[in-house]
């Protein structure tokens, strides 16, 4: 396997087609397996993100929790479609770096509205990431599971998506087998009755259920984070791409494991295939390694801002907003940009240690308090609230010792331009509320 296969294994959806390249199978034997491909219709509606970056590929990919089938038994009592993990793969317009960056799916952001299965729209709101996925997909439908999923990403990240994949799990599981398992170290023993998983200390091999959940394991590793099983599922993935490269030799194992792959994948219609995930493949093929850089979304608990809430994370601005613009820009990150993000990470400025006064505008009463309400659902620490000069759109204003915070604060209310103002209270963010300002979250 060359550093192209490296690459896409770890977005978990073509991997096999980039050995079948290589494998030379016969024609009944690659038309199968295309046929094993599930294209769905990803229609979206709304405003989208301009591509600012023309040649550059944004492709989301999601592993598929689906409680249908198989699956049933991960999700007792649940009926709509789940998104276990989350990421964007973004491959250069030169093709010569590219960036996988993760979401933990407990990251708190706009959920906008989205046409669910039933024909019905949700309503626009704040919550986990992941729950895009179910809203879309609450009739099974992947393609709409797969719209409102992009909608969350693009309307978050300013990120244009391209195209779309999701693998399931229970070709994961396939896959793994067909390699006679993969070898894990765990630094002590794992009992997780969420994952279905029970494991001793030190190196063993494992497949079928134990593979599958270790990488679904959680609350009973570590701290307990969705940051920490990212991690595991990415050194996992790794693993599975350096077996392959030294066990897929015999026609056998090789249509067991394309087999399971291709039969775990969903995409849009323009990935659809063989053919076409092979060409993307191609087209990542001379990346270097040292080149290829996996992140995650800068975050924090959400329980710095809102003391009540313990199971979330919130995104950490303006690391993150950089980060997206970089990308969105086709901007690379590398080794230095990475560094950067870690230290930053060490000591994340919360929104609630952003100090913010609010002024209101319009000259009706009352919308300087409901701005504040909703800063203050947001984490944000009000000082005052009073009427400030008229205003056609938001405002904020501030020193220019807050440049951060009030890129902070920006970054939370989309759409809000932030000025350095001579005139600025020391110590504190103005946020002027015009007639555009929304009480709501969406």
């Amino acid at each position: 396997m060359t550093r192209r296969g490296r690459i896409l294994v770890w977005t978990g959806a073509v991997l096999g087609v980039v050995i079948l390249g290589t494998a030379g199978v016969g024609a009944w034997v690659y038309q199968h397996l295309d046929g094993n491909i599930h294209g769905v219709d990803v229609g979206l509606d709304g405003d989208r993100p301009a591509n600012l970056s023309p040649g550059s590929k944004n492709i989301l990919v999601v592993g598929s929790d689906s409680r249908a089938g198989g699956n049933a038994k991960y999700g007792k009592g649940l009926t709509t479609m789940q998104s276990d993990t989350l990421m964007v793969l973004h491959v250069s317009a030169d093709r010569k770096w590219a960036t996988a960056l993760s979401f933990p799916r407990d990251s708190w952001v706009q959920i906008p509205a989205c046409q669910r299965g039933s024909g019905s729209r949700s309503t626009p709101h704040h919550f986990k990431i992941n729950e895009a996925f179910s809203i879309g997909g609450d009739s099974g439908d992947i393609g709409k599971a797969a719209a409102c999923t992009i909608k969350t990403v693009e309307k978050n990240t300013g990120l244009r998506i391209d195209h779309f994949t999701s693998v399931d799990f229970q070709g994961f599981k396939g896959m793994v087998n067909a390699l006679g398992g993969i070898e894990v170290c765990p630094k002590q023993a794992i009992h997780d009755k969420k994952a279905h998983l029970d494991l001793d200390a030190g190196c063993q091999n494992v497949k079928d259920e134990k593979a599958l959940g270790y990488v679904r394991t959680r609350y009973s590793v570590g701290d307990g984070s969705d940051l920490g099983r990212i991690g595991r599922q990415q050194e996992f993935m790794k693993a599975i791409a350096a077996k392959a490269q030294s066990k897929l030799t015999s026609p056998g194992d090789l249509y067991g494991f394309l087999d399971s792959a291709t039969k775990s994948i969903t995409t849009d219609r323009d990935l659809e295939g063989l053919k076409p995930l092979y060409d993307l493949a191609a087209t990542v093929k001379d990346i270097p390694t040292d080149r290829l850089t996996f992140l995650t979304v800068p975050n924090y608990p959400r329980e710095a801002d809102v003391p009540t809430d313990r199971a979330n994370v919130i995104w950490q601005y303006p690391q993150a907003g950089d980060l997206f613009s970089d990308l969105a820009h086709d901007r690379e990150i590398g080794a230095a940009g990475k560094k950067k993000l870690a230290d930053a990470a060490k000591s994340p400025i919360t929104a609630h240690s952003v100090r913010v006064r609010v002024l209101n505008g319009t000259g009706t009463p009352g919308h300087a308090a409901t701005g504040a309400a909703r800063l203050r659902a947001l984490g944000f620490t009000v000082t005052t609230t009073g009427n400030g000069p008229a205003t056609d759109t938001t405002a904020i204003t501030y020193p220019a010792s807050l440049k951060t915070q009030a890129e902070i604060l920006a970054a939370r209310l989309p759409g809000t331009k932030a000025t350095q103002s001579a005139d600025a209270t020391p110590g504190e963010v103005t946020l002027t509320v015009g007639p555009d300002f929304s009480a709501t979250e969406g």
